[in-house]
């Protein structure tokens, strides 16, 4: 039963490691937060998976770190200073903030009641920022609200490099900034964080066939990763909420403690892109509305060679929010089980490939020296595995420790005991974490059964 309240999230996050508050010292910070050891692991994994799924098990797609920082003109053309804005509205009486486009009356506030409001104004949602040692009005750029930029910028470089054609695309993650008016639902809505995307390229004519099929292949995903197909649905937009370079987006929604809310987004961004970024745009037959650009070096096009033609790709954008999937794959492995006579406990159940800790190694006594030795011999020759983390935990406390252990969906538990020192074969336990069955397995055979343990699971 995934996760019913963001308080229960957010008291189980800050408690074992997870996410803290940003400079949570001095007071925290609205809309910033900060991954515990847990939690980068957690992120990590997630990231991996992603990057496994779009690059390493395709051969269409090439990967991409692009700068946060970069030419001012990039957000001129993409059409960012001219649309990347939110209507607000403010409350004189209770002093709140409101997004407009959310209001049921821009005449009357959300929150009090009162028609004591101001009209809407548009509010920027770049981070401006300066670059250089001179503070003028020409030395300015935006910390970037998006990933993407970064690939239609680097389009020609990556096709000229890697001699790529139609149909391919350019995954990337990384980090995006927004000045989001009203961050809210824990690490839902923050001015920090990070998207995985992929821009994928394709002949006109040939969008509408990939655009569906990426809608399927994302939703798959994220399944993979443990969401409840119960707990996903599509939202097909539509009219003046589609962004001004979409010809049509699929929101591939989640059930958020909070309610069903954007966890990836499949935009069709047609020729729209490139085109706003190309030199020479009337040689080509852009279809998308773009600001006519003089300031470009570059012709981002390819060369249809059956047609004997130059041509600007469309582009279908898979965009998901890496920090949003942290918290749905969190909301759907949190589970109270109650365990009879008064007892219950509370468990993660990750899949296996995103668990924080993959494997905790526990002697039974942490003052027996033979114990300790093999525990910790075994620790070191499963971490060479490169399965990720496997914790040597230390504590003394094998109950307290599995409990511990459930808490944070570690998926197996090895206790070392004195049958491990001194019977044939050196047997070790091993726990399972959504049975809480125990078997022995020698420990010339742990890192076997551990590998395999994982390639069946996943």
């Amino acid at each position: 039963m995934p996760a019913k309240t963001m308080d229960e999230l957010v008291s189980l996050c800050k408690r074992r490691g997870f996410i803290f508050q940003g400079s949570e010292i001095y007071g925290g910070m609205q809309g910033a937060y900060d991954y515990g050891p847990l939690g980068v692991e957690l992120k990590n994994n997630l990231k991996s998976a992603w990057w496994r799924a779009m690059v390493y098990e395709r051969d269409d797609v090439e990967g991409l770190d692009a700068a946060i920082v970069q030419n001012k003109l990039v957000y001129k053309y993409s059409g960012h200073e001219d649309t990347f804005t939110d209507p607000m509205v403010d409350c004189h009486e209770c002093k709140a903030r409101m997004r407009a486009d959310h209001m049921k009356d821009i005449k009357v506030c959300d929150n009090c009641g009162s028609s004591d409001v101001t009209e809407p104004r548009d509010f920027n949602l770049m981070f401006k920022t300066n670059v250089g040692p001179m503070v003028d009005e020409e030395s300015y750029t935006y910390l970037r609200p998006e990933t993407a930029q970064g690939i239609f910028t680097n389009f020609k470089n990556v096709v000229d490099s890697t001699s790529r054609a139609l149909p391919f695309g350019i995954a990337q993650i990384g980090k995006s900034f927004r000045n989001e008016i009203t961050p809210r639902n824990f690490i839902f809505r923050v001015r920090e964080f990070e998207q995985m995307e992929l821009e994928f390229f394709c002949k006109p004519g040939e969008d509408e066939k990939w655009h569906e099929t990426w809608v399927a292949l994302r939703k798959q995903w994220w399944l993979d990763q443990g969401l409840g197909e119960e707990n996903i649905e599509f939202e097909y937009v539509t009219g003046d909420d589609l962004s001004h370079y979409s010809k049509s987006t699929v929101d591939i929604l989640y059930k958020f403690p909070h309610g069903f809310e954007e966890l990836e987004g499949v935009a069709n961004r047609t020729d729209y892109d490139l085109g706003s970024h190309t030199k020479a745009q009337a040689e080509f037959g852009i279809t998308a509305n773009v600001k006519e650009n003089s300031d470009s070096t570059a012709k981002l096009a390819v060369r249809d060679l059956a047609e004997n033609k130059w041509e600007v790709p469309f582009c279908i954008e898979p965009s998901a929010g890496l920090d949003r999937g942290v918290l749905a794959v969190m909301t759907e492995a949190y589970t109270e089980e109650d365990l009879g006579d008064g007892k219950s406990r509370t468990v993660l159940k990750f899949k296996p490939h995103l668990a924080p800790i993959k494997v905790a190694i526990m002697p039974l006594k942490k003052n027996k020296p033979e114990i300790v030795a093999l525990a910790k011999e075994l620790k070191n020759k499963l971490q060479k595995l490169g399965l990720g983390r496997i914790l040597y935990e230390n504590t003394g406390n094998v109950g307290k420790g599995y409990r511990r252990h459930d808490e944070v969906g570690t998926p197996i538990c090895v206790t070392v005991d004195f049958d491990s020192i001194e019977k044939e074969g050196a047997p070790v336990t091993v726990r399972d974490r959504d049975t809480m069955e125990q078997i022995t397995v020698p420990a010339a055979e742990l890192a076997s059964y551990v590998v395999n343990y994982f390639i069946n699971q996943d």
